[in-house]
């Protein structure tokens, strides 16, 4: 199709994107999302604020996942139809969403009808091209997880066969099936992750080649026998079977920007692609996508970020093991919605798991932002009305300037290689840096504080915009009452960029935890 247009950037090149396609999975609407489902989505809509506030136009896509056996069995024992249940379950998703402030630009639901549309048209295209073929499949299968386990994967208890994820025993499943060639696509696959900078970090292309090493790249069955699962889209060339889920779930991705219908719309935000996910999903999004792409003449996503498990008590969080953390209590805790937001941003780990700890998110939260950031923001809001009658024009204190220039550039350089909890870290010490300058110029003894207060509100403008794609609200009051507004493009980094501050309240923006 286009393929030969894309090219590859990483890191800074990021910053010359005109647009961005930033997209999560779509969830299991099973029950309420949880901090685990929170994770992907906030740090999702992080990076697709901060090419926003870059100036770029971005798509922001996530959703819910509506179809397969393990809905269709959570409905049956509801006494709803699949249907009903789906309807009424992503509507928590939503409604979360918007609490956490994700900015979407769709929500898509693999219900809705552009979907099947896509759906049915990628799989005739496939047919059509003879990567189709029909035959028998036998094996062990997690409705769970939606997945077949090799005698590799799966852990033995009791002497059964056993999901590693949900510790339930696996169904022996014996039936006809559409397989999908992606045997043919091994070496395709192989040169992508070894050769190439899609899988981020590189850790996670090396773990799906070592698999592909030691078990090949097995072809694929992608549907499923009506009789048994009839809560699907329908193959086109076969109403006996439904498609399955995680096919179905994959096209998504191509669904939210245009494919087939708006093939200009498509490739002007595929060739930008970001696409985060957990890594428990790995191998679905990099052996199965990047095969199922290049059968429709589609390269990979520009970049597939993976990050690690939220874990509690060593053990991945998730409804299934009864250790997932509610949003509802995080956000009562805190008090603001957006600190569930900057904890995440905070711990957020692409390399190794992070452990979910009440100690650790208070430590972090009363360091962070009610003693760090929060206390020199009250502390230079008080002095600017005490001292200036709160109005300040530029006057810049040379001094401070270097600190504050490095660790910006810093925070910039990471925010554009997608770290976002480095990018964070980088504005609190900037933060840091802020309040050890006002104790060392003491701003209260010298007879023209002028350039130590000016210099001092510089530095919380910059925190304040390195931090507003993670707490864009609170950032928003906290402008609001330094008179200034958030514009579009890097030149508002620019330290000194602002003529004068009228300081019109001096905020209390984060509470002690009672």
């Amino acid at each position: 199709m286009f393929v030969a247009s894309f090219s590859r950037f990483t890191g800074a090149k990021f910053m010359n994107i005109c647009r961005v396609y930033i997209t999560t999975p779509i969830y299991y609407p099973n029950d309420k999302p949880h901090l685990g489902h929170a994770y992907t989505t906030v740090l999702a809509d992080i990076v697709s604020r901060w090419f926003k506030l870059l100036g770029c136009e971005t798509f922001f896509l996530t959703g819910t996942d509506e179809h397969g056996l393990k809905l269709q069995r959570e409905a049956e024992k509801r006494g709803l139809t699949p249907n009903q249940f789906v309807d009424e379950m992503s509507r928590f998703f939503v409604e979360y969403w918007n609490l956490l402030n994700i900015e979407y630009s769709r929500f898509i639901r693999t219900t809705d009808r552009d979907h099947e549309k896509t759906v049915k048209y990628v799989l005739n295209e496939l047919y059509r091209k003879g990567y189709v073929y029909k035959g028998i499949y036998r094996g062990w299968y997690c409705a769970g997880c939606e997945k077949y386990f090799t005698e590799k994967e799966y852990i033995v208890e009791n002497g059964k066969p056993t999901c590693p994820v949900h510790r339930r025993p696996l169904e022996f499943i014996e039936e006809e099936a559409y397989f999908l060639k992606l045997s043919q696509f091994k070496d395709y696959v192989v040169k992508i992750l070894r050769e190439g900078n899609v899988v981020f970090p590189k850790q996670y292309a090396e773990e799906v080649l070592g698999k592909i090493e030691a078990e090949g790249l097995q072809d694929i069955a992608i549907s499923r026998p009506k009789s048994r699962v009839y809560w699907g889209i329908e193959l086109p060339f076969d109403s006996d079977y439904t498609t399955y889920v995680w096919i179905d779930a994959l096209l998504n991705y191509l669904t939210g920007i245009g494919y087939p219908k708006d093939l200009k719309k498509f490739e002007n935000f595929w060739r930008n692609s970001i696409q985060f996910i957990g890594k428990d999903i790995l191998w679905f999004h990099t052996a199965v996508w990047f095969s199922l792409l290049a059968m429709l003449g589609i390269p990979p996503p520009k970049s597939l970020v993976v990050h690690a498990y939220l874990t509690f008590k060593g053990q991945k969080m998730g409804k299934s093991l009864g250790n997932v953390v509610s949003i509802d209590d995080m956000v009562k805790r805190y008090e603001n919605p957006e600190v569930v937001r900057f904890i995440i941003a905070r711990i957020a780990n692409y390399d190794k798991d992070s452990e979910v700890s009440w100690d650790i998110y208070d430590e972090i939260y009363t360091n962070d932002l009610v003693n760090n950031f929060g206390n020199l923001v009250r502390r230079v809001t008080v002095l600017a009305q005490k001292f200036l009658n709160g109005v300040i024009d530029r006057d810049l204190d040379k001094e401070f300037v270097e600190v504050l220039e490095n660790l910006k550039n810093k925070a910039l350089k990471s925010y554009n290689e997608l770290l976002v909890s480095e990018a964070v870290k980088h504005a609190l010490e900037i933060s840091h840096e802020a309040n050890a300058y006002l104790n060392k110029k003491e701003p209260w003894r010298t007879p023209n504080p002028k350039p130590i207060i000016y210099t001092a509100l510089e530095a919380i403008r910059l925190i304040s915009l390195l931090l507003y794609p993670v707490m864009p609200n609170t950032i928003s009051k906290l402008f609001k009452a330094i008179n200034v507004e958030i514009r579009k493009g890097l030149e508002q980094f620019n330290i000194g960029y602002v003529n004068r501050y009228e300081v019109k309240e001096a905020p209390i923006l984060f509470k002690k935890i009672r």
